[in-house]
């Protein structure tokens, strides 16, 4: 513990700026010598593509040269860049205070993003796994603000994903490609991805719009009666598109046009955490949270709260869709099965794992879960034990998840570390700082 507080104490003054740019120099060493050089000397067949973990589990003999890669490739260079650089970048996270926020925030997205693209960018698997987790995100966030801030137990969300997905793929193959089910494109191929985005407001629209089925009968019930309402709508979406075989039915729809690269991806995983952050903080969310603690005494404040729900439900259900529709475009093929039980038990895991009520959470929850399941994918059969095991001792140690009840705080996250004053709002029991403020 004396060890930890020394070590957190240590690197209390490295702002957003310095571990950014510590993440950078290391990718940067990756990209340039991981592969001749470094895993060449560490006696590793290839670059490890998620921190060693594959390696790892494959060959439990290249375990010390897999720790070796990590230690010399990201652990000492982040925190060795980190701390070094801290006298620069603490001037320039202040000189980024007097800026408006959005233009910091987007300032450091902007950094953020060269990095992921540059780290992803060194094999083709990275690239999908960070398309599955951005999308993983969206889908996670979206549900929060049912099961979180509103204190339901929804399982349609695979069902919304389904509708977004097919809806924006079914206008995408009509519109932009030659498919053998729906014939001849009706525009040019490059119009694609300009009008791609009203493709998936259309496929979260369908999805509000489905939403609608189980919101309107089921929200004069709670509890158990939603979670099976829910989970039967799930089911006759499931069932539905199995059997249009206009739409490729069991056999599924493929053919989808590579609209859906990283970059995309990126800005609409980032435009939905911005959106529902201002959503749930809003009047409208306070009075969600308010009817989750008590709705008989939110109606006797004269809050509305059926309209209330249903609005949270149909929000929640149009992320969900926009979801599903970048899902189709990059997987380039669609299946009932994708949306069934197994779809749901990803979702919830992810939810229930990263905590209730926070959008922190929950996207600490999807990258979790969905780096872990990678990492265990050579345990095969054993990785559907590991895993619910661990949510197992998460739930009972962490009823509410790892990080529930936690809002994002942006300028506190993206402010200079070397004000005394920042460092005691921070960690109030930081003793450097306090001295330095003579408290």
């Amino acid at each position: 513990m004396e060890f930890a507080r020394k070590f957190k104490l240590m690197f209390s003054t490295v702002p957003m700026l310095g571990w950014l740019l510590g993440t950078l120099v290391a990718v940067l060493i990756e990209y340039y010598w991981g592969y001749d050089y470094i895993s060449y000397y560490l006696g590793l067949p290839k670059i490890p593509v998620l921190f060693g973990a594959l390696i790892m589990l494959k060959k439990p003999m290249m375990i010390p040269g897999a720790i070796g890669y990590d230690m010399i490739v990201y652990v000492i260079p982040i925190l060795l860049v980190a701390k070094v650089s801290s006298r620069f970048t603490n001037p320039l996270a202040a000189s980024f205070e007097r800026l408006p926020l959005w233009v910091s925030v987007l300032i450091h997205l902007v950094f953020f993003y060269a990095i992921l693209h540059l780290w992803a960018g060194i094999n083709d698997y990275r690239v999908l796994i960070v398309k599955l987790t951005l999308i993983s995100i969206i889908l996670t966030v979206s549900i929060n603000v049912i099961n979180g801030y509103q204190g339901e137990f929804s399982c349609s969300h695979p069902g919304f994903m389904a509708l977004g997905a097919y809806t924006s793929s079914i206008i995408t193959l009509v519109l932009f490609v030659n498919d053998k089910i729906f014939g001849t494109a009706l525009l040019p191929a490059s119009f694609g991805p300009w009008l791609f985005p009203f493709a998936l407001l259309a496929g979260g629209a369908a999805a509000a719009l489905g939403s609608l089925l189980v919101a309107i009968p089921s929200f004069r019930t709670r509890g158990d009666y939603l979670a099976i309402i829910s989970l039967a709508f799930m089911f006759i979406v499931k069932s539905a598109v199995e059997n249009l075989h206009i739409i490729g039915g069991a056999r599924g729809m493929g053919g989808q046009p590579d609209y859906a690269p990283l970059p995309i991806i990126f800005i609409w995983t980032m435009l939905c955490i911005w959106v529902v952050h201002n959503f749930v903080s809003s009047i409208m969310g306070k009075a969600l949270n308010t009817v989750r603690d008590d709705e008989a005494a939110s109606e006797s404040m004269t809050i509305k709260t059926r309209k209330t729900k249903m609005t949270a439900f149909m929000f929640g259900a149009f992320w969900a869709g926009v979801g599903g529709g970048l899902f189709a475009h990059v997987l380039a093929y669609i299946n009932p099965g994708m949306f069934s039980i197994n779809r749901l038990a990803e979702i919830l895991a992810m939810v229930y794992f990263g905590g209730l009520n926070s959008i922190v959470g929950s996207i600490v929850g999807a990258v979790s879960i969905n780096v872990l399941g990678e990492a265990l994918r050579p345990l095969e059969l054993f990785k559907w034990i590991i895993i619910p095991l661990i949510l197992i001792l998460v739930m009972i140690f962490k009823p509410y998840g790892l990080i529930s009840f936690k809002e994002i705080n942006a300028k506190r996250l993206l402010r200079s570390k070397n004000n005394p004053e920042n460092l005691v709002k921070s960690d109030p029991m930081n003793t450097m700082a306090k001295d330095k403020l003579g408290v």
